[in-house]
């Protein structure tokens, strides 16, 4: 099956018992054994496993073209998982740019525990090489990252872990599985936030993780299941709705952002726009080799600084003031305020994310709406 076949149909077969071609809820704790020991499949105790969970990883692992998907209930417990895959003095490189949760996770709750921990520009590929050291076990990257939407070279990337014994673990919230698929290029793991496009729809939190290699796979279900951090089936059911539409969304909402990075581009008030769409994006040419479409996100930078940015976030209608992403809605924030006010400043000024710096989330509405809201509360300015 192609892929906009596969969102609708993969993993999901119709009731064998009354034929309801929507994925039951299977709303129940536990399930009762004909003998001790003695039950149907894996479903013990729905912890380990749940008919609406099961339907649900495997329609995400169809869709990133893997062979196992494990689902959480949230993005950052996701993370976590991978995290446990390794031992206190193993090393991790991490791409210097992620999502400020991702950042607190390792910084704040790992790296206290004994994790080594190096953030690096993966960008540059000399640079990124030179961090690995003896006791590299894994190598975290988000692509676009979050939020200033560099590219990174997944191929590249892998090569380097693999020729050092590491894993390669992909965030591929932003791009989805519609834009790119990291397992094809050489990822073993790919990681996503649920609640953002696969979602898509701004009531439901969950995580998932898609890998290929059944020994990791089988890791990766023993920490699920021993942590416990798994997703309610009523989330499972919402999220089996959504990837419904994954593909008919995200092609929306990177045509609309395309048209937007375009007009901000224009703007006087504008100082700088950040998509990879743009010609001028640094890694534009990298974008539409790995990429099929550039995504639903676009990062500006005001020419005011704080004020500036202020009165446009408190101006516009259309855009909701609200962290998050990905949704049918369009969403806007102030990352060194909202998403990443966990990275130091230091950090947060190295990387240009700094009072000016805004990040959209693009939605489906129509774009000459889109377009005529950015520009009263530009301005207003």
């Amino acid at each position: 099956m192609r892929f906009a076949t596969r969102c609708v149909h993969a993993g999901q077969e119709p009731d064998p018992t009354t034929g309801a071609i929507a994925t039951p809820v299977y709303q129940t704790s536990t399930y009762v054994q004909s003998s001790p020991g003695v039950f149907k499949e894996n479903y013990d105790y729905s912890r380990s496993a749940n008919p609406t969970r099961t339907a649900l990883e495997a329609n995400l692992a169809s869709l990133e073209g893997g062979a196992h998907g494990i689902c959480f209930s949230s993005g950052v417990a996701s993370i976590d998982a991978c995290i446990h895959l390794i031992e206190t003095g193993d090393h991790v490189l991490l791409c210097d740019d992620v999502y400020g949760g991702t950042y607190r996770l390792f910084h704040s709750v790992y790296e206290p525990m004994g994790v080594r921990i190096n953030r690096v520009d993966m960008t540059d590929l000399g640079a990124t090489a030179a961090a690995f050291t003896d006791r590299t076990r894994l190598v975290w990257i988000e692509t676009p990252t979050n939020p200033t939407l560099k590219i990174i070279d997944i191929a590249a990337m892998a090569d380097l872990a693999h020729a050092r014994g590491a894993l390669l673990a992909v965030d591929n919230t932003f791009a989805t599985p519609v834009l790119q698929r990291p397992l094809s290029l050489g990822a073993d793991i790919v990681s996503h936030s649920a609640t953002k496009y696969l979602g898509g729809h701004a009531d439901v939190v969950g995580g998932a993780l898609v890998v290929n290699d059944d020994d990791l796979a089988q890791r990766l279900h023993f920490i699920q299941n021993s942590a416990g951090a798994v997703p309610g089936p009523w989330d499972c059911y919402l999220l089996l709705r959504s990837t419904k539409t994954l593909h008919l969304r995200v092609e929306r909402q990177c045509r609309s952002a395309m048209r937007v990075a375009e007009h901000l581009d224009a703007h006087p008030k504008v100082a700088r726009v950040i998509y990879p769409g743009l010609a001028s994006h640094t890694q534009h040419d990298l974008a539409t080799r790995q990429m099929c479409a550039c995504g639903g996100m676009v990062s500006a930078v005001l020419a005011g600084g704080l004020d500036a940015a202020r009165t446009f976030l408190e101006t516009v209608r259309l855009f909701s003031l609200a962290e998050s992403l990905g949704g049918v809605e369009c969403l806007i924030e102030h990352p060194a305020i909202m998403t990443h006010a966990s990275v130091p400043a230091a950090d947060r000024a190295r990387l240009g994310i700094d009072d000016g710096l805004v990040r959209l989330s693009v939605g489906i509405e129509d774009e000459d709406d889109i377009l005529e809201d950015l520009d009263r509360a530009l301005n207003a300015i």
